[in-house]
């Protein structure tokens, strides 16, 4: 009698054992610096992190972070272990942190451009000498260090030749129009979307707007661990965006607000390579911090 209960307790316990380290995940934090606060995070993310964790077989938490400096300060000291972020923020934390590439978030009509009014008189960049350009936050890549590019490229100084002004991008567009700015400076994505929303309020039509300048394509957005990841964690998270593709993007485009709709019809790259940050390392150099290693407008 005694010999079956011991068998009996030994198989339970053999079987707790086998069945412990299927529900007990390794949790892992992700954190992404355009967005502050848990709630956002939730709203914007809470259906990619739940699809990913699926995914890789981690259990993943939000750690909010309130600006770019607090999340690579996070990347350093081990407080989160993956960070999504764009390109200008990618540079910094190569520079100061050594982070890692996990998967690159390739965004269609990724570009600055530079936006007047048809009937303005200004054609060119060199049109803008002397005149009032308005841009979108200190240090976004897109709507202000692609433009401040966009408008070198073109042959001036913007630091020197223009009077820049920095503002919510709504804002910019109104003073676009009004004629308070010669001109603006935004992304592509954005300009079309205002335009279109212009049009169906019953305002300017699209005709009434030119572009007068724009830059290349952006490199992409990167998810992002921090050197202290083990690389066989990275390996398995990279290995989730390969195999369930499909299925983290639509998490993605379908089930945030309207912060994500930037990535619609985006897709996950993996061969990314540092050197496809050169252009962005030049805007840095443009605005005077040509050594990238601080976060400006933070």
């Amino acid at each position: 009698m005694f010999k079956n209960l011991y068998r009996c307790l030994s198989l339970v316990v053999l079987s707790l054992a086998l069945i412990a380290p299927a529900v007990q995940a390794q949790t892992v934090k992700l954190a992404v610096t355009d967005l502050v606060g848990l709630e956002e995070l939730q709203r914007e993310f809470g259906a990619f992190r739940d699809t990913l964790s699926k995914a890789s077989g981690y259990d993943i938490e939000f750690l909010p972070v309130t600006n770019r400096t607090a999340a690579v300060e996070a990347l350093r000291f081990k407080q989160v272990d993956f960070v999504l972020t764009g390109p200008a923020e990618y540079v910094v934390m190569q520079n100061r942190a050594d982070a890692k590439v996990v998967v690159g978030f390739s965004r269609p009509d990724y570009f600055a451009v530079i936006v007047t009014l048809a009937e303005s008189g200004v054609s060119s960049v060199s049109d803008l000498v002397g005149k009032r350009v308005a841009m979108g936050s200190v240090g976004s890549t897109s709507r202000h260090l692609g433009p401040i590019q966009v408008l070198a490229d073109g042959g001036i100084s913007p630091m020197d030749d223009l009077e820049l002004v920095h503002t919510k991008v709504p804002i910019l567009w109104e003073s676009l129009k009004k004629g308070d700015a010669a001109a603006v400076g935004m992304n592509h994505t954005e300009f079309r979307r205002l335009r279109q929303q212009e049009m169906e309020k019953g305002g300017l039509q699209p005709g009434a707007f030119r572009v007068i300048a724009r830059g290349r394509d952006l490199p992409n957005d990167l998810l992002m661990a921090g050197s202290h990841v083990d690389q066989e964690v990275i390996d398995r998270m990279r290995d989730a965006f390969v195999n369930h593709s499909d299925d983290l993007i639509n998490a993605i485009v379908n089930g945030g607000g309207t912060d994500v709709d930037k990535y619609t019809g985006m897709r996950f790259i993996s061969n990314i390579k540092d050197s496809d940050y050169n252009y962005v390392r030049s805007m840095y150099s443009t605005i005077g911090f040509p050594e990238y290693s601080d976060f400006v407008g933070d």
